[in-house]
């Protein structure tokens, strides 16, 4: 029943931070609007925040096994709140500030997948970790739903919008602190903190090449978890356009003002879920799960190219949504699920802030590229998305094809 409780807690909490994301992710144009090349000012704000987590994330992984994953799900709660303080008034200097703030303490995921192994059994490790992406999937929802809806209800001056929904995304991140001081610490095993240990982990962290080599060595005892880790860090590159979007519907030849924009992401959200729950809750374990992911890579490139392709055209654009949520949507909580698998309670945290910081690599290179793409003609990087999806999709027949009895879950 405690674990239960905590479970519900968590999740609480992944939905609350998301919802602060998500309410504020329309309204960044607002932000640099009167910059010049503003489709670079917000790829170089999604680049400082990535940048960050670098070596926030493997080191917060890290801190996580030796204090506790709840004194870092609290210090990242605070950090939220204080990063959302940074963005009134609403300037484009603060909003890098606010990346940087936020940057510094975005270790909640890898500690929030941590404390969802610690209280899970192994059988619901899938399901569970499939879950936490449709409690994403709903935020995603609501937060977009927040500001669409407040813009929509009450009749609020244009310069003003903005810094209302800052202060709305500030109470719930306040509210959020208040929830991550409820959970109580999942994991049973700490190890002595060592200064030295953590000041090698934030040199260490960032080095790609350090980070393979620790997982190279995690191989031996762990089959297959060195290629589940490349897959993810694979579709990190590829999940660049959910970041892309705002400057792709907002700049591009939509033109979407705050409120299309929040209409967008209430549509890709409510799908997201309604799609996310259906296939974890009721088709995950029952399907082979690496033979899932290839063949849902293979509807996702022509999606992403599709992105690029649609013009002004609403109703395309909704209908490949629709197919993304039925495909590339959900292969990450697959891999997750997987990874998870292969984890135990002496370094899960610090094994989960190694696979984040080779995505923050990963986010970190994808989001410079697609913003030097952008500057050139805003359709070119979903062709480098889809070029990323499709390594995603090799990768995949080659673990089924290679190595097909690790990753079968029992299911041919």
């Amino acid at each position: 029943m405690l674990k239960n409780r905590q479970l519900l807690l968590i999740y609480a909490l992944v939905l609350i931070d998301v919802v602060v994301g998500a309410a504020i992710s329309p309204v960044m144009p607002k932000f640099v609007a009167h910059q010049s090349h503003p489709e670079l000012w917000l790829s170089g704000a999604t680049a400082l925040f990535l940048g960050l987590q670098l070596f926030s994330g493997p080191l917060l992984g890290k801190l996580a096994d030796y204090i506790g994953r709840r004194p870092i799900l609290i210090l990242s709660s605070i950090g939220t709140a204080l990063a959302n303080l940074l963005l009134l008034p609403v300037k484009a200097s603060l909003l890098l500030l606010n990346r940087v703030s936020d940057g510094l303490t975005n270790g909640m995921f890898a500690t929030v997948r941590s404390a969802i192994t610690d209280v899970s059994p192994e059988e619901n490790l899938v399901k569970n970790l499939g879950i936490q992406g449709t409690i994403v999937s709903l935020g995603n929802v609501l937060g977009p739903m927040v500001a669409g809806g407040l813009l929509t209800l009450f009749t609020i001056p244009e310069k003003e919008q903005t810094s209302y929904i800052v202060y709305i995304a500030l109470g719930l991140s306040v509210l959020n602190i208040g929830i991550s001081l409820l959970i109580s610490e999942t994991s049973e095993k700490k190890e002595k903190l060592d200064q030295s240990k953590l000041k090698q982990t934030i040199i260490e962290s960032i080095n790609p090449v350090v980070l393979w080599r620790q997982l190279v060595d995690k191989e031996a005892e762990r089959p297959g978890l060195q290629t589940l880790v490349l897959i993810r860090t694979v579709l990190a590159l590829t999940q660049g356009y959910y970041t892309y979007f705002v400057t792709y519907l907002a700049l591009g030849p939509l033109k979407f003002g705050t409120q299309s924009i929040s209409y967008f992401f209430i549509y890709y959200g409510g799908f997201s879920v309604i799609t996310s729950f259906i296939f974890y809750r009721f088709l995950a374990d029952r399907l082979n799960q690496t033979r899932a992911m290839f063949w849902f890579a293979i509807l996702g490139v022509p999606v992403l190219i599709g992105y690029g392709l649609v013009g002004k055209s609403t109703p395309i654009l909704y209908g490949l949504v629709a197919v993304d949520c039925l495909s590339i949507g959900l292969i990450s909580g697959i891999v997750e699920g997987l990874i998870a698998k292969r984890t135990n309670d002496d370094d899960r945290g610090t094994l989960f802030g190694l696979v984040q910081g080779l995505q923050g690599f990963a986010s970190l290179i994808t989001t410079l590229l697609f913003g030097a793409l952008s500057a050139l003609d805003l359709r070119l990087p979903f062709i480098w998305f889809g070029i990323t999806m499709a390594v995603v999709i090799w990768l995949a027949y080659r673990t089924y094809r290679d190595k097909p009895a690790l990753f079968t879950n029992g299911v041919e």
